[in-house]
């Protein structure tokens, strides 16, 4: 056997193992010198590949890493820009901005234990295992198995450039903030890159001018160890810290990023969470009449979300007169579908939230921004404001234990027979049902995990009591507790 096995920990769309027992700087160079074969060279059609821009966040193999990642792909000839710390949508304005093939180290929200690489071509445009992660793990092995050589080039450059204060200015120049009302707003960084990024784009530490906003920091420190609560904010103890210091400072809202600040969560000024869907919604809203501002009309705008956003976001959608296009889940899914598209916004039930104007990319820095001008644009508090756009009740993402994915996920088709909805296999097995009289709306998805024995189930409904039925009648199917099954 190998000493590294690569599939145990090349997933889907990234790079996320545990430190050295998977990914150390052997595999970091062999994975470097890899994607500068597989990526970089094989894209610049003959002509000399312009080079490689490589980030990093805040864990403490980080620095180590990504050098060794770098020195693999200069030892193919490609130079190498190091930007050093940065958000993952950093690493993506860098890669767009200097139209370079990209690698951010991280390992987003993982524990400590953890690190990892998201790899990107020229634009941002994302790697994944169908558009050439599997290339390049395939070719990483070999090279660390021995049982590859690559043809000796001559070394790349390697320099350093630091694009903090650009990335600030890009962001402004998007959504502008210097107009907006005063506003009181806590950020929970959880020891993760918001630290870095917020500072630099919210207040002045970049060079900017201040904006209306009085920012509160929770655990700005860059710390990789996680000493106050893991950089997850989608597990609501995460939140915790956050909704209690937005009531206890009587601020308008608080915001959350993950570890490398690629997504953000909203906190009302009642310490309320809010649902991802729902500030898709408000973005897209957003989106779509700047679009008809700048004259385009809003049928040629279009929209993207994934299966299990809420039916509350394409029903937005459709009511501003633009395209709603439904896609599966996942990243790759999500901007292939943009770019085909040429969609101005995208957003996920994760709290990604993609947009044209970022390369087509997900930055959570940006979506914060739309929340904060929205607000700020208006009197209402955020609760008030956000209302409009959390009609229905939802379960939440549910995750059961399952071995045999296919036979449950039947088992709950055969229990929709004779309910009255509609069948949809886009991306696991979706059952819609319509509202009729004195029958309520009400929709949900079941998905197979890629990499765990794992079915997840995602409910929404026009009440609480309903979603609360389906949802509680479906895994007593899939866990095998409803009577006759099992």
């Amino acid at each position: 056997m190998p000493p590294h096995n690569l599939s145990d920990f090349v997933k889907a769309y990234d790079v996320r193992g545990l430190v050295p027992e998977q990914l150390d700087v052997d595999v970091a160079w062999a994975l470097g010198a890899a994607f500068a074969e597989v990526v970089v060279t094989r894209e610049s059609n003959g002509s000399r590949p312009r080079g490689c821009v490589i980030g990093h966040d805040m864990r403490a193999t980080s620095p180590e890493l990504s050098k060794a990642f770098g020195a693999g792909v200069t030892s193919r000839g490609i130079d190498v820009t190091h930007i050093g710390l940065a958000s993952t949508d950093g690493l993506y304005f860098a890669s767009g901005h200097l139209d370079l093939a990209g690698a951010m180290f991280t390992a987003s929200h993982n524990p400590a234990a953890y690190n990892g690489i998201k790899l990107c071509r020229p634009g941002a445009r994302p790697v994944g295992q169908d558009s050439g992660l599997a290339d390049v793990r395939d070719l990483a092995q070999e090279l660390l198995d021995g049982t590859s050589e690559l043809r000796h080039e001559d070394d790349g450059k390697t320099d350093e450039h630091d694009v903090l204060a650009d990335y600030a200015s890009f962001l402004r120049g998007l959504v502008d903030l210097t107009a907006i009302r005063p506003l009181k707003v806590v950020v929970d960084a959880g020891n993760g890159m918001g630290g870095h990024t917020v500072p630099a784009v919210l207040e002045t530490q970049a060079g900017l001018p201040a904006l209306p906003l009085e920012i509160i920091p929770l655990y700005f420190e860059l710390d990789g160890t996680f000493p106050n609560h893991e950089a997850n904010p989608l597990e609501p103890a995460n939140l915790v810290d956050l909704q209690a210091a937005v009531l206890e400072h009587g601020a308008d809202l608080g915001l959350a990023f993950d570890g490398d600040a690629d997504r953000c969560f909203v906190v009302d000024e009642r310490g309320e969470a809010v649902n991802p869907s729902a500030i898709t919604a408000l973005i897209a809203t957003r989106e779509v009449a700047r679009e008809v501002a700048a004259g385009t009309p809003a049928g040629d705008v279009s929209i993207v979300h994934n299966v299990i956003t809420s039916a509350q976001v394409p029903e937005v959608i459709a009511a501003l007169g633009a395209k709603a296009v439904r896609t599966r889940v996942g990243h790759s899914f999500i901007k292939g579908e943009m770019a085909r598209a040429n969609a101005v916004f995208g957003g996920e039930h994760s709290a990604h939230y993609y947009f044209r104007d970022f390369w087509f990319a997900d930055t959570g820095m940006l979506a914060a921004m739309h929340v904060l001008a929205a607000l700020g644009e208006q009197s209402e508090p955020l609760s008030a404001t956000m209302a409009a756009y959390t009609a229905y009740a939802a379960s939440g993402e549910i995750n059961s234990t399952v071995e045999d994915q296919a036979a449950k996920t039947l088992l709950v088709r055969e229990w929709a027979d004779g309910k009255g909805v509609e069948v949809d296999e886009l991306d696991g097995l979706t059952l819609t049902h319509s509202a009729g009289e004195g029958d309520p709306m009400w929709w949900l998805n079941l998905r197979a995990s890629n990499t765990e024995p794992l079915l997840r189930l995602n409910v929404e409904a026009a009440d609480a009591d309903t979603m609360a039925a389906i949802r509680d009648d479906v895994l007593s199917v899939v866990r095998g507790t409803a009577r006759g099954i099992s």
